[in-house]
């Protein structure tokens, strides 16, 4: 399992989890496309937000290595702003392939992406 080096391992001042320490002996949890609804707490919001602000300062719009990656955060912006980089894509495997969709991701976190366009 690869670690992002310099990644931040949570939100400051939260029990928000964005990494895990080490790989599970039975295999990478699956990523599953959690649904937001409208009515979640500011706190998750603002872990989402700052979540993919560290996604996108890592990683920009190249391909990344789920590696250490938490699948439980992970799973809040899969399938939406976080997609596939690779066919077939294995969601339980600590080296899939993902990418940010950009278009995505600024329509979603304007403050993070520079807003829509």
């Amino acid at each position: 399992m690869l670690k992002h080096r310099g990644f931040p391992g949570r939100l400051p001042g939260t029990d928000f989890q964005f990494t895990i320490r080490r790989a599970n002996k039975d295999g990478a949890t699956r990523l599953v496309a959690r649904e937001r609804y409208a009515d979640r707490r500011n706190s998750d919001r603002r872990a989402d937000a700052a979540f993919m602000a560290a996604l996108w300062e890592h990683f920009g719009d190249e391909p990344f290595e789920r590696g250490n990656l938490d699948a439980g955060r992970l799973s809040w912006v899969f399938g939406r702003e976080v997609l596939p980089a690779e066919d077939p894509f294995d969601p339980e495997s600590y080296d899939a392939l993902l990418r940010i969709d950009v278009a995505r991701a600024r329509m979603a976190f304007p403050d993070i992406f520079g807003g829509e366009g």
